[in-house]
């Protein structure tokens, strides 16, 4: 817009009109893909490749259901399975080099290896799973092979029975649980972590989050007699995929 003769704009009043005349952004959270208008309880989809998570419509998030499909993205499911009875004792828990009694494990199917997170101050630590102590465990343990690469993760966490705290005698509690809400509990646990073991907020969050975990759960039950727990090993082999 040229300015009127005799008058001169000059370039702070020319930011403020058109500052002024800005329209609103929208508010509210929108889908990553589609930009389309979404509610704060919505559904996500996992980049492979970046492994990050973007936030999704409905629509968009259907197109990427199909497991067998080769897509750059995958859809998160909403399943909860509980484990009763996984022999995660210290022994084995020792063997697959975690420090901490809480991580959840997935497998990666373009780097096609399983990896173990746990959390801590700086948010969420990775740790590639030393290969004979995890295959071990899903030999012995055949129902994890309904774990659906990339999109669902095993949840453990381990506590001292009795308040020991040597580790000797300790109970696992494990789910099969998406993968958001692992991320969901790391992000709330870095905002909460003090000190070396998370302070007494981390570990109330955590109790919190188990117990949303718990009522959300089903049992995981007999292995489907599609799935050959044989191709259940951590690298170089699919895992199956179970039912919802």
């Amino acid at each position: 817009m040229s300015a009127p003769q005799g008058r001169t704009v000059s370039p702070v009043a020319a930011l403020l009109r058109v500052s002024r005349n800005r329209p609103e952004p929208a508010a509210g959270e929108r889908c990553e893909m589609c930009a389309a208008p979404i509610g704060e309880d919505h559904q996500h989809v996992v980049n492979l490749e970046s492994r990050t998570l973007m936030c999704g419509c409905r629509a968009c998030y259907l197109l990427f259901t199909d497991e067998g499909a080769r897509l750059r993205y995958r859809a998160v499911p909403d399943r909860y399975l509980r484990f009763d009875g996984l022999p995660l004792d210290a022994r084995t828990w020792d063997e697959l080099q975690i420090p901490v009694g809480l991580a959840f494990l997935f497998r990666n199917s373009v780097q096609e290896r399983t990896i173990a997170f746990y959390p801590g101050p700086a948010g969420a630590t990775e740790s590639e799973l030393p290969l004979d102590a995890w295959a071990t465990i899903v030999e012995s343990n055949p129902e994890l092979a309904v774990l659906r690469p990339d999109v669902e993760a095993l949840l453990v966490r381990r506590t001292a029975a009795g308040g020991s705290g040597d580790g000797r005698e300790s109970v696992a509690s494990c789910h099969l649980v998406p993968i958001d809400a692992c991320y969901e509990l790391v992000g709330r646990l870095r905002t909460l972590w003090r000190g070396f073991d998370g302070g007494q907020e981390a570990h109330a969050a955590m109790d919190a989050f188990f117990e949303h975990v718990e009522g959300r759960s089903r049992p995981a039950g007999p292995v489907p007699a599609a799935v050959d727990a044989s191709a259940a090993t951590v690298n170089g082999a699919s895992t199956g995929g179970g039912a919802s």
